[in-house]
Formats: structure tokens, sequence, C-alpha cells
């Protein structure tokens, strides 16, 4: 036995837990359950700052303007249009597209439900989009009344996607104003908008009617080729007044990540569900290698006697929790796949799992199991063969 358990410490460790195997079912469900809850957490979040930014990424240009007092495509505020041709006065630019961004009330054509689905007004003769539905279906949207639909909307919007592509031909309202969907193009849904509505400048403000021609929600610049982001920034917040701010598309993006993150309790929740699950996790296992210990002291002191130390007892457990971690982390992962499908098709968000996130909550939960461990062996260091004999 002595031979064998030198050689041999991670065998001793499994034969241990295999021979409780109700313990080891049980503790392997509860590791998965607590990867799980992290996978889910992990999951949402990624989906709220990768939905958040589709738009942002969408646009054709550079540079993007937008008002001083703006924080999000939820959080706009409108700026003169002048303020746009300004900027194109500086050396550089080949091109500025105004676009008009706004909540309208869309009738659903199947059971006439209204629903609030964002509208995004577009010149038609600028490429100001890089979404193949809106390239491709762009000059549509010169006819009056007509409009793109978003093919990732919620059910709730109806099933225009399905009926578009059978050939059907789809006229629905819009603030109880007559439009036809004229193509289909896709962009995610986000914690704060359900659907999209692409529609060119003139037919939104017939749409809108409250809006006023010419106070615009974003600007896009598109700069010649070879022109220098950095110095034509720099040239035109000096050039501008304060009552818009001018950044790169990727930065448009960030401050779109960091006002989700930041300045709404949504990814503070996420955050904090990860760090819960962490804990749920840690108690699991502490309370199955606690139980484990208690229930082989006397095995443990009998190795004492014979002269083992307490480094070789202690990487026997931390090798169970090791075990244990492995051993729940594949079922809680193919769990969390399976959720990550069935979220997906219910609510449209892109609910997707990366390499980067599996070996991220592997980590964490083998330093959740090695915590565990690490407070479960003290009662083993305290043992003493002549106190148990």
């Amino acid at each position: 036995m002595n031979k064998l358990a030198k050689k041999k410490p991670l065998f001793l460790s499994w034969l241990q837990l295999r021979k409780g195997r109700a313990r080891l079912i049980v503790a392997i469900a509860g590791i998965s359950f607590a990867d799980v809850l992290m996978f889910l957490q992990m999951g949402f979040r990624g989906a709220l700052f990768s939905s958040a930014v589709e738009f942002h990424n969408s646009l054709n240009g550079e540079i993007i303007m937008m008002s001083g007092r703006s924080r999000s495509l939820i959080s706009l505020d409108r700026f003169t249009e002048r303020r746009l041709y300004q900027a194109a006065g500086v050396a550089g630019v080949a091109s500025v597209s105004p676009i008009y961004l706004n909540p309208i009330q869309w009738r659903n054509p199947d059971n006439k439900e209204i629903w609030d689905i964002y509208g995004i007004g577009i010149n038609p003769e600028h490429d100001v989009m890089n979404l193949p539905g809106v390239v491709a279906n762009r000059q549509q949207l010169r006819e009056p009344d007509t409009a793109l639909f978003n093919s990732g909307s919620r059910q709730e919007f109806g099933a225009i996607a399905q009926q578009f592509e059978s050939g059907k031909a789809i006229a629905t309202e819009i603030n109880e104003r007559q439009v036809r969907v004229r193509g289909l193009f896709n962009l995610s849904p986000t914690f704060g908008i359900n659907a999209y509505l692409v529609t060119s400048d003139v037919n939104f403000l017939r749409m809108a009617t409250f809006r006023r021609k010419g106070l615009i929600d974003i600007g896009v610049i598109k700069l010649q080729p070879g022109a220098d982001v950095d110095k034509i920034l720099t040239e035109m917040r000096a050039r501008l007044p304060s009552d818009v701010k001018v950044m790169t598309r990727d930065d448009y993006a960030k401050a779109e990540v960091a006002f989700w993150s930041a300045s709404t309790p949504v990814g503070y929740t996420f955050d904090l569900g990860v760090v819960i699950a962490f804990i749920v996790g840690a108690v699991i296992v502490y309370q199955i290698l606690y139980s484990d210990v208690s229930d082989h002291l006397p095995e443990y002191a009998t190795l004492k006697a014979m002269g083992f130390r307490d480094r070789y007892l202690l990487v026997v457990v931390f090798q169970e929790s090791l075990i244990l971690a492995a051993l729940g982390f594949i079922p809680g992962t193919l769990i969390a796949l399976g959720i990550y499908r069935i979220t997906n098709i219910a609510t449209m968000l892109p609910m997707a799992m990366d390499l980067g996130r599996v070996i991220f909550v592997f980590t964490l939960t083998a330093i959740m199991s090695s915590i565990s461990a690490a407070i479960a062996v003290r009662k083993l260091q305290t043992a003493d063969p002549a106190d148990i004999f």
C-alpha cells in the first residue's frame, strides 16, 4: 500500500471519490450547476454587448458624429445637420451621410397589434450601412412609403421574413401610414431594441411626423483612401462647436459598451451573477470534500502513522478537487450549449459559445475547487493518529 500510494496519488484520489458514488454524483451535479450559471451570466453579458454594437459596426464610415449629449443608441439627442456639412469641409473627407433614428409604431399585419420598432432613416443614394440586405435593396427605398424589415426581429412583429421569402407582398401601417416591405436585412435585437426597420430619410420623415428635417441623430463621415484619421479628428474637434462630438467608429462602439456596462445595472447584474455562481460552486465542493476527508480520516491517520507527510495527503485532496472540477465541467458545458441554443431561438439574442469563455469558466472552476480543497484540508492537517486510535 505504501509503495502504491507513493507512486500513484492520483489513483488514490480517484478510488476515494469512486467509493462514495452518491456523493460523487452530487458533487458533479453541483459543479455542473455552478458552471451552467456562470456560462449563462457570461452568455447574456456577451449577447448584451455584441448585439448593442451590431448597428455601430454596420456603419460605412471611419468617423461618427453625434450630439454632445448623446450617450447610447437608446439615449440619443439630436443636432443640426449643418454640423455634418461643416465637417465635410475638412481636407480628407470623402462624403458625409445623415442618419435619423427613432422608435416608430409598427402594426403587426397578422394580428394588428402595435409595437414600437426602431426606425433608421438613411439617404438611399449613399452606401451608409454595410449590411447585405441593405446594400442589395437600397435603391428600393427611393420609392415612396417603402421600408426594409429586420429578419432578426422577435415574433411579436409578425412572421414578416417567412412571408416575404415565400413571395407574399407585405403591407402594413407605420404611425398610421401605409408602408410596403421591399426587402430584408439582419440585425440582432438588443436589450433595449426589439426590432429595426430601415427606410429612406424622406420616408422616415413621412412616417415620423413628429421629427423635423435637418435635426439628425447620427452623422457618418467617410474619409478618402489613405487619409490620416487622427489628424482629421483633431481638426474637426478644433473646428466644430461643443454641441457635437466626433469619434472613430471603433470608439463609438466602445462608448456603447461602456454605457451598458457602467451606466445601467444590466452589466453589473451579470457580473454579480458570475460571482454568486462561483461562491455557490465553492460551497458545494467544500461540503463534499470536507465530508470525504471526515469519513476517511482514520485512513489518512493510518497513512500519517506509516510515515506519509501532510504534503502528500494534501496533494490527494487537491487532486480530488480537480477531478471533480473536470467531471462537473463537461456536463455543465453541454447543458449551457443547449440553453444557449434555446435562448437564441426564443429571444433572437446572439448567444454563442466561444473558446475563450470555455477556457475562462474552466479556469474559474479549477480555482473554485482548489479554494474549497484548501479550506477542507485544514481538518486533515490537524489529524493526529494518536487521537483517532
